[in-house]
């Protein structure tokens, strides 16, 4: 009961960081930061925060090979999303990202049908039927919105997110299985704060948040992402994860893009209309139909998806294995 009691705790306040950290982010991306030095900020913090919490760990060895796609993974799920996440914010509203950010498990299954040949079920097939279908009710509607700089160019940059979230579920779902999720963390973050070196600099220099005009709200809103959303909800998820069911938390996801949405209205972010009521109803349904009895897909190593693919990648947690790992 207690292990249940501490289960249920650590899901509800990761997904409730992940769903704040929306509206959070569309502020800064609005007001005091652009998505590159937004992205560059949170890769280095990540990079620094977990390769100190992995000193005080005991040493994990990774295999060569894992190391390549957990590198490559980092590119894609750490560096790309948070990119195109951020990006995707400056253009188009907290709720229509929202909105279509829960569409992450919907493509994560479709694409390991159409490359890892796995089985769809019929009710899989119909969630993904429903879900597309509030996709499109989005994106037909998102002209209406005059909140956004640029709905269509929003929308494009959030699905672009949502099928690379998606991809690096698919390409790092065995990896995700052997190491644990410091480790995995510590590696992609170093390499995606790497491929930012280059640019670190100039881009930085040009951060309105960093010159005189930076307001103790702003660095607020920043502490906020760095502190809870890219460190704090990371180790809430996989203690989530280790005393529930997968299914179960999955279910606990949901509450992302309704408490992203409830926020960004009451600040006067955006607005809700009918349509996004009902597309919100068709999208949540399906993805609750194509998440369900996912428990036998999380113990083969399938990434538990995490903030609406703004945060820190979430992994289930296994035993590592070291059998075949070198230095």
């Amino acid at each position: 009961m207690k292990s249940s009691l501490t289960g249920v705790l650590a899901a509800l306040f990761a997904n409730l960081i992940f769903g704040l950290n929306i509206p959070v982010t569309k502020a800064l991306v609005a007001h005091w930061m652009t998505p590159a030095g937004y992205t560059i900020v949170r890769m280095f913090f990540g990079a620094l925060a977990f390769w100190a919490f992995a000193s005080l760990l005991r040493k994990e060895k990774v295999a060569s090979r894992d190391l390549l796609t957990i590198l490559g993974g980092g590119l894609l799920g750490y560096l790309g999303t948070q990119f195109l996440f951020s990006q995707s914010l400056k253009y188009t509203t907290p709720v229509i990202f929202a909105l279509l950010i829960a569409l992450t498990p919907v493509a994560a299954l479709l694409l390991s049908a159409l490359f890892l040949k796995e089985a769809v079920s019929r009710r899989k097939l119909g969630g993904m039927a429903l879900s597309i279908s509030g996709a499109f009710l989005v994106i037909l509607s998102s002209g209406s919105s005059g909140t956004a700089a640029n709905n269509a160019l929003g929308i494009l940059f959030v699905l672009l997110c949502v099928f690379a979230y998606a991809g690096y579920m698919v390409i790092t779902r065995k990896v995700a299985r052997k190491y644990s999720p410091v480790t995995v963390a510590k590696w992609m973050f170093l390499v995606s704060a790497a491929a930012l070196i280059p640019f670190a600099p100039r881009e930085l220099a040009n951060q309105r948040i960093f010159s005189s005009e930076g307001t103790m709200l702003a660095f607020g809103l920043l502490a906020f992402a760095l502190l809870f959303s890219t460190t704090l909800a990371f180790f809430l998820m996989p203690l989530a994860l280790r005393n529930l069911e997968a299914s179960t938390v999955s279910i606990f996801m949901n509450m992302q893009p309704i408490v992203a949405s409830v926020v960004a209205i009451a600040i006067g972010q955006d607005s809700m209309t009918w349509d996004k009521g009902a597309a919100a109803l068709l999208v949540l349904s399906g993805v609750y139909l194509v998440s369900v009895n996912k428990t036998k897909r999380a113990s083969d190593g399938m990434p538990a998806s995490g903030e609406g693919n703004d945060s820190v990648p979430v992994h289930s947690v296994q035993a590592p294995d070291h059998s075949k790992a070198t230095e």
